[in-house]
């Protein structure tokens, strides 16, 4: 029995002590490392291990000061899995092409800073050829780098723009991974065009090529930093950090840049090109609010295709409510046998003046309830692709209904 109570106490007071271990100060509650993805971009397989390099040592020595705990980087070649992991909000850091950080600035992170060296797609064709747009390319052979490549994603974008697609538009696509290896398939006429970055299109003319541009986007910011807002350390704060780093410094000297502080807008187009509706729709006449004023004085109906809340938030005053219960994707290629449009709500005149409009250029169901239209036979059919967003800005007067 006595040796039971020596070893009790004995229990008791080791317990205790371990009770009392938290209270010291521990190597344990070090903050832990931030989550970094580097994705290197378009570039060869030995340049883009050179760039994740480069800009791993840069980020690492900017996070000591700032951040406490340090970094865990890794890198990407999958742009794709990358937009993924954007919406996911994985990874602290984004460090990638506009595409990839682009979306993680749509999805609640802040642009910290990127190399100065702007990047536009441009759409390829040899100068003997009778193409000179992206309408005269229409069942042609396309070629492009593959589809984590940011040029990808622009050209792509503009294409669905256009009302079409890349599936639908082009007879055949060759892909392959390095922009330089779509010139041969130029030469050798297995494609009729291709997309790459302007600054490869540009070295190809100084190289004395018969090459000409046809289509280019729009620029976007080259490799970028983006940081998840609410993180230890904030978007000044690694800026300035990374300012101070010798190997930044390094990494701009290497790749001919300067640093250039990014903005959300710097990245609005890109972040916004796979998901904004086409600028046109056949069939349809594209209107602004002034002109969707004009055509209500004139006894033109507008028909509302959002939802019953956002109706009763605000409404253009005699707008009806038509919602189109949308499941199909958001994309020209839509499926409408996927969504709900009553279009007997439209009425039995199909030569009644009709203005379909729904939250802005990014909102697809007004672009899919003026098709239902078109194909219903409604001929007098107009797009207000601005919507309610548009009309409110304009200073237009709107109605609100009374609460219950």
């Amino acid at each position: 029995m006595k040796q039971f109570h020596v070893i009790f106490g004995a229990a008791m007071l080791l317990a205790g002590t371990a009770q009392a271990a938290p209270a010291q100060p521990s190597a344990a509650a070090a903050p832990a490392p931030l989550r970094v993805l580097v994705n290197p971009g378009d570039s060869s397989e030995q340049s883009r291990y050179a760039l994740y390099t480069a800009w791993r040592s840069a980020v690492e020595q900017a996070l000591r000061k700032p951040a406490g705990g340090g970094a865990q980087i890794s890198l990407s070649t999958d742009a794709t899995a990358d937009l993924g992991s954007t919406r996911a909000g994985v990874h602290d850091i984004f460090v990638g092409p506009a595409h990839v950080v682009g979306s993680a600035v749509r999805y609640g992170y802040v642009p910290v800073v990127g190399l100065g060296r702007p990047v536009q797609a441009v759409l390829v064709t040899l100068r003997d050829t009778s193409i000179t747009g992206l309408a005269d390319s229409q069942g042609k052979r396309l070629g492009l780098p593959l589809q984590d490549s940011v040029v990808t994603y622009l050209v792509r974008g503009e294409v669905n723009a256009a009302n079409t697609s890349i599936k639908r538009h082009f007879s055949s696509v060759y892909e392959t991974r390095y922009q330089d290896a779509l010139l041969p398939c130029l030469q050798v006429r297995r494609c009729d065009v291709v997309a790459v970055e302007k600054a490869v299109f540009d070295r190809w003319v100084a190289a004395g090529e018969p090459v000409k541009a046809v289509m280019q986007s729009k620029p976007v910011p080259g490799l970028s930093v983006a940081i998840k807002k609410g993180s230890r350390t904030s978007a000044e704060a690694l800026r300035d950090a990374l300012a101070d780093a010798a190997p930044f410094a390094e990494l701009l000297r290497m790749e001919n840049a300067r640093a250039v502080a990014n903005t959300a807008e710097d990245f609005k187009y890109v972040a916004t090109l796979g998901y904004f509706t086409p600028r046109a729709l056949p069939g349809a006449t594209v209107v602004d609010a002034p002109k969707v004023a004009q055509l209500l004085q004139a006894g033109a109906t507008y028909v509302d295709t959002r939802t019953e809340v956002e109706f009763k938030a605000g409404q253009v005053p005699g707008a009806i409510l038509v919602p189109y219960v949308e499941k199909s994707a958001k994309d020209a290629d839509f499926d409408a046998a996927q969504d709900k449009f009553d279009v007997a709500r439209l009425g039995p005149d199909r030569n009644a003046q009709l203005i379909f409009a729904c939250n802005g250029p990014e909102c697809w169901k007004s672009f899919k309830a003026t098709q239902a239209a078109i194909k219903a036979g409604y001929s007098k059919v107009y797009w207000f692709r601005g919507g309610f967003p548009e009309w409110r800005s304009s200073g237009m007067k709107f109605d609100v209904a009374a609460a219950q």
